[in-house]
């Protein structure tokens, strides 16, 4: 494969045994030229150019054998994905062209290389995990398959680096991986690789708390090996007096999972019992499959008493990853919970390598689950106006729920995840059916839309055509399509009614030839208390508010505030009331970028210091996510020298239309005028909202912690500017709080 001059002493090493390992994989299905064809393409590139290191100094080389040995091994991706793999980054720095690429190995090589170019261009455009383009990701994974899983490896290969990385890098990786690539892999079936990613992430993100588990699981091996042995034994013979064979072993839990179970629980290490599970894995024919996982169930349920609520058969029904054992938790000894997993040969490779292993045995069983998982993908991205943060909740909802089965009055079965909702079954039939949908039938007994369904029930849905979408079945359906859909309805129908209700009120206003000030009109709606103003439009449709209640009110306030301009009233500032509080506005797309390149990503503002759009920023990890403080925060010192590992660089980017709380602080003489000035000064801007105001008054002077909502520290410091230039005031200054 061209020169390796470029490796150091233990890189080459290291490179010869992987791509030995990797051609060993790929022997039973590489074509009788392929090496040789490869080679004389390889001779055509330079290859400290097309592979050199990357920024931190990661050679390019072994880390595409690398990644293309994962492909294989853990995966079980063939010739195809791997050959493509290999030639992708030549045709991407253009050494090869790609047509002589499917000229040598065939139109599927040069397709996936294609592929894996236009996901490629979303990284280099910093914008892979960019809400704005986050649909463009998810389109390139829905297409094909393989790029999901190549993605998958490429990113176990760079975790498993994670020393060689620097530490901005290896939190930007090990957060992408926790939200985007983990819960890929599990929906994939990849529950091996899942959980290695997870444990590294955990390992990355909150080092002090992985090395925590990683020291008690040191320190209890012992004692768990003993008492796993103690279930084993009589299990072992029981077994072989049955005639099976099998293997048997215990799996300790892993470092993810049970780091999970100590955030839930709320209790000590000591406390968690269920850290390990028993795995019995059958060799037997596959006509006698499940026989024997049921004679097995009934074995080890004859010695030990099951836990009923905690039975899972998904070898009746695998899950739609391909997924297929019994899982039965019963009493064992020292009264202790143990989870026992039932499956055969087949069933754990497919376990363990998920879908792609799966193909292996294809003809076993019609497998529908994936092709069904990208079809909701594209239907979902394909949802006009979904915004691209609902999209990204929306596939990470659908990611790792687990399944029940329920059936149509025809016997179809439909598969839905835990907790869905007889609605959500009515848009898995049809989007049409979901927004006509009134109530259903369960087993035939009536039950509102919003009836939880139970593995095996028989559902009928009942219709309405006068039924529409409504913005409380957010509250309770539980698939993402259904979300999709009924957001995508409310919106188009809110629109229309917006809208009508506008053009409405102008017809009113023209025929009492009234010009309509747009600055008053808004300050109205405020003072009504509406969050939005397309929720005032919306009780006007609705006939919540009428008309010419609206026009007169609207009169009225001009009127007032005009005597109030002509005749100011001279009162202590103690006496003012402050209007209404309304919500913070909500942000209509991401405005921060996390580290160098990430957004899109969750994350919170710290009360501590309440940054806003344009202060200077850093991230924090913790183990509640991301938070968001200011460069100059009290506590910022103390972060920055304690816990430097943690943070991450941050700053604002695009442009935004969110509301960011800021509380100024006023000192200036005791006149409610004053107060009310300021008032006026910030109701009359259309980006700001006014959310409280607290007057203390003391010898003649007051102080007035003014809370504001606004977008942006520009617009703070005109305001600060404006106050400032009010009469009678002497100072104002920005809290943290």
């Amino acid at each position: 494969m061209g020169t390796v001059s470029f490796f150091t002493p233990e890189e080459k090493q290291t490179f010869f045994s992987v791509y030995r390992r990797l051609l060993s994989d790929l022997s039973s299905c590489l074509e009788k030229d392929d090496l040789r064809k490869m080679k004389a393409l390889m001779q055509q590139i330079n290859v400290s150019d097309c592979y050199g290191r990357d920024p931190n100094g990661i050679n390019g080389l072994l880390r595409n054998v690398s990644t293309a040995l994962i492909a294989t091994s853990d995966i079980g991706l063939r010739r195809t994905a791997v050959i493509a793999m290999l030639l992708y980054r030549p045709v991407l720095k253009k050494h090869i062209p790609v047509e002589e690429v499917e000229a040598t190995f065939g139109g599927e090589v040069s397709l996936l290389i294609n592929r894996l170019q236009k996901t490629s261009d979303l990284y280099a455009r910093n914008t892979a995990v960019n809400s704005e383009n986050f649909h463009h990701l998810l389109f390139s994974f829905a297409q094909d398959v393989r790029v999901i899983l190549i993605m998958i490896a490429d990113r176990l290969c760079l975790m498993r680096l994670g020393k060689q990385l620097k530490a901005d890098s290896r939190l930007r990786l090990a957060t992408e991986v926790s939200y985007l690539y983990a819960p890929l892999a599990h929906r994939l079936g990849l529950y091996k690789i899942k959980s290695e990613l997870e444990d590294l992430s955990l390992k990355y993100l909150d080092p002090e708390q992985y090395n925590h588990i990683k020291a008690k699981l040191n320190e209890t091996k012992r004692s768990r090996d003993a008492y796993i042995a103690e279930f084993i034994e009589p299990v072992r013979r029981k077994l072989e007096a049955a005639g099976l064979q099998f293997d048997i072993k215990g799996r300790t839990k892993s470092i993810y999972s049970i780091n999970n179970k100590l955030k839930k629980q709320q209790v000590e290490f000591e406390k968690i019992y269920d850290l390990f599970a028993i795995r019995i894995i059958l060799d037997t024919p596959q006509e006698r499959e499940r026989s024997e996982c049921w004679q097995v169930y009934s074995i080890i349920t004859d010695m030990y008493q099951p836990n009923p609520h905690r039975m899972r058969d998904w070898i009746s029904i695998p899950k739609n990853n391909g997924y297929e054992s019994l899982h039965v938790t019963v009493l064992g000894p020292q009264n202790r919970w143990v989870e026992v997993q039932i499956r055969t040969r087949r069933m754990d490779e497919v376990a363990e390598r998920g879908l792609a292993a799966h193909w292996k045995y294809k003809g076993v069983r019609e497998e529908r689950g994936l092709d069904e998982f990208m079809n909701d993908v594209r239907a979902m991205l394909e949802t006009q106006d979904i915004s691209p943060l609902d999209a990204m909740k929306t596939f990470k909802m659908d990611l790792y729920q687990d399944e029940i089965y329920v059936f149509t009055p025809g016997g179809e079965l439909i598969k839905l995840p835990r907790g869905a909702t007889v609605l959500d079954f009515a848009f898995a039939i049809h989007s049409q059916l979901g927004c006509r949908c009134v109530s259903g039938k369960v087993n035939g007994k009536n039950v509102p839309i919003r009836h939880t369904l139970n593995n095996g029930d028989s559902v009928e849905v009942l219709t309405s055509p006068a039924q529409k979408p409504k913005q409380d079945w957010l509250s309770f359906v539980a698939t993402g399509k259904a979300r999709s859909k009924i957001k995508q309805a409310i919106r188009e129908e809110s629109a229309r009614t917006t809208e009508y209700a506008k053009e409405l009120l102008q017809r009113r206003f023209k025929n009492r030839k009234i010009d309509v000030d747009e600055a008053l009109m808004m300050r109205y709606i405020k003072k009504k208390g509406f969050k939005t103003v397309t929720d005032f439009y919306l009780d006007i449709a609705e006939e919540r508010l009428e008309v010419n209640h609206v026009l007169e009110e609207y009169l009225d306030l001009e009127r007032r505030e005009k005597e109030l301009a002509e005749h100011p009233e001279v009162r202590s500032a103690e006496q003012f009331v402050a209007p209404p509080q309304t919500d913070e506005m909500a942000s209509s797309r991401d405005v921060l970028t996390i580290d160098k390149n990430l957004t899109g990503i969750e994350y919170k503002l710290a009360k501590c210091c309440n940054p806003i759009y344009g202060d200077a920023i850093f991230g924090f990890v913790s183990t509640q996510g991301i938070k968001i403080h200011r460069m100059n925060c009290p506590n910022a010192q103390e972060m920055f020298n304690r816990f430097g590992y943690r943070i991450v660089r941050a700053r604002w980017s695009g442009k935004t239309d969110a509301g960011y709380s800021v509380t100024l602080r006023v000192i200036g003489h005791d006149d409610i005028g004053i107060v009310t000035n300021i008032s006026s000064i910030i109701s009359k801007e259309n980006s700001m909202t006014l959310r409280s105001i607290h007057v203390d008054s003391v010898d003649g002077l007051f102080q007035g912690d003014i809370t504001v909502l606004l977008s942006n520290t520009s617009a703070m410091e005109q305001l600060v500017k404006k106050i400032k230039g009010v009469k009678g005031v002497k100072q104002v200054s920005r809290l943290f709080g």
